[in-house]
């Protein structure tokens, strides 16, 4: 499984990329007006930075503007994915935009036939926002669960890209139903490499180590 940073903090895209787990940044309008800067000079920023797909939104609601902004987002550096809402303005932008060569990430997916859809009209990745469902009382891993098994069942090629992940579970039961992505902010990876167990065991080894050093101070590493 892929793992995506969901944010457009540079220095939080810096610090997990340097431990070799990025495979890829995603931001969106929100994000982006969180952090410091021209929207254009970040999204090269982290291009450079993160090696993997970096997706860049769309603003634009109707056919015409979505595609002139994805031929935009598509200049500013060679792994940037457009993301375009699911909505049949960004369906038509979909198909246009992928049949020109740019993989676009369909966002604000909620249900199996909208991600279906989303494959059929050419996306490369496909977005169920699984925590915003659970908020509303439904089991948002289940359309994960369902896009997967119909994406196999007809050897479509878009990924499945589970975003709105609100806790480590989320992560874990994306992976073992077969999604190809999980995307997070940075506090929820973090607490992917957390356990208290690893901190006790850590803390306990370097007590003992040092009791024994001062023991026998001959030890060395």
């Amino acid at each position: 499984m892929k793992f995506y940073l969901d944010t457009a903090n540079l220095p939080s895209i810096r610090k997990f990329n340097q431990m070799g787990i990025v495979d890829g940044i995603t931001t969106n309008p929100s994000l982006v007006s969180k952090e410091e800067g021209e929207f254009e000079d970040l999204i090269i920023a982290i291009c450079k930075e993160v090696r993997g797909p970096v997706s860049a939104e769309v603003v634009s609601t109707d056919h015409d503007g979505m595609v002139k902004e994805a031929k935009h987002l598509s200049r500013l550096a060679g792994n940037v994915v457009v993301k375009i809402p699911i909505i049949p303005e960004g369906l038509r932008a979909t198909k246009t935009v992928s049949s020109l060569g740019i993989p676009v990430n369909v966002t604000l997916v909620f249900s199996a036939n909208q991600g279906l859809l989303a494959a059929k009209a050419g996306a490369s990745y496909v977005s169920p926002f699984i925590g915003r469902l659970d908020d509303i009382g439904h089991r948002g891993m289940e359309v994960v669960e369902d896009l997967v098994k119909i994406f196999s069942n007809y050897k479509l090629k878009a990924e499945v890209l589970v975003g709105s992940i609100r806790h480590p579970q989320h992560v874990v039961d994306a992976a073992k139903v077969g999604a190809n992505i999980a995307t997070m902010p940075p506090e929820i990876m973090e607490k992917l490499i957390q356990h208290p167990l690893t901190d006790a065991g850590l803390k306990r080894f370097l007590d003992d180590w040092n009791k024994a050093r001062k023991e026998k101070p001959s030890l060395t590493i």
